[in-house]
């Protein structure tokens, strides 16, 4: 598992995640046994064209088969920057002179689709659930965008805005049980519970029911205002970095296995400075590693 948060101010988006990646073993065909054991230097967020204010945070299925998402995006990522290449993507072809965060979005959904239908993952996608936060600025964008793409069971699901430019707040995914405690102020367990003791057994509500009618009441007396449009990107760098923290520290002292933690990697896209890591791990030692294309553009 995972958690993944992104922090929208004016300045622009922060991406922050851990670097748990979880092993399970399945006894059945689509049913999942348990945690036969979790890596934790897995590698979550990408810029998806180097030099272009562009980037996305992933959680949920660390692979589609044998191929790790990160390996994957890195895949299309090459495929993005050469000009040829990005003429033949699909739905629609990528020009780095004119581009959209809907039209990118589009084209990373499409991408997994394609490698989830390959002939050797298809048929083994039915646990595959994956989330991407896709952050980043239009070519004629003056604020940030966020969109959500996701694979559900190996299908994929049209993106969605997730977020108005002009809308600041945190969003997340993954194991974000403390998260969404912290920030809306109650477990989002709180409906099934409630709907176990609300009224004689029979004439009960529904925990969807219960969402509908008392979400918008607790949001407004529980949730915690923690991100404004003002707010400077080092303080959004700040809170990012609190609150998977806060994640990795719960999933530590919880019972079972540890699905949230290891380092946590994070980085801010702006409109002026485009991309910029804050905090990375590397499995190669920079000092080893001078090749001059290495230096230039990693």
């Amino acid at each position: 598992m995972s958690i993944a948060v992104v922090v929208s101010v004016n300045d622009g988006l922060v991406m922050a995640a851990d670097s748990a990646a979880t092993l399970t073993v399945s006894m059945t065909p689509g049913v999942i046994a348990g945690v036969a054991n979790v890596y934790n230097n897995a590698n979550k967020i990408f810029n998806l064209y180097k030099g272009k204010p562009i980037g996305l945070v992933t959680f949920g299925a660390g692979s589609i088969g044998n191929s790790s998402i990160g390996t994957l995006i890195k895949d299309l990522r090459a495929t993005m920057m050469n000009k040829e290449k990005a003429k033949a993507l699909k739905p629609q072809p990528f020009d780095a002179g004119d581009y959209t965060m809907e039209g990118v979005a589009k084209i990373v959904s499409a991408f997994l689709a394609e490698k989830c239908g390959a002939p050797e993952n298809a048929a083994n996608m039915v646990n595959t659930n994956i989330g991407i936060l896709l952050c980043g600025y239009s070519t004629t964008g003056s604020l940030g965008e966020l969109w959500n793409i996701e694979i559900q069971k190996g299908n994929s699901v049209p993106p969605k805005r997730r977020r108005e430019p002009h809308d600041s707040g945190i969003d997340w995914g993954g194991a974000s049980e403390i998260i969404h405690r912290i920030v809306m102020g109650f477990s989002p367990a709180l409906y099934q519970a409630l709907a176990e003791v609300s009224g004689p057994q029979g004439q009960r509500p529904t925990p969807e029911q219960l969402f509908q009618q008392l979400n918008p009441l607790l949001l407004a007396r529980l949730q915690a205002p923690l991100a404004f449009s003002p707010m400077p990107i080092q303080d959004a760098i700040d809170l990012a970095d609190f609150l998977v923290h806060s994640a990795c520290m719960y999933s530590r002292f919880l019972p079972g296995a540890k699905i949230v933690g290891g380092p946590i990697e994070i980085a801010a896209i702006t409109k002026h400075e485009h991309f910029k890591w804050v905090s990375r791990k590397h499995y190669y030692d920079y000092s080893l590693n001078q090749e001059p294309r290495h230096v230039v553009v990693d």
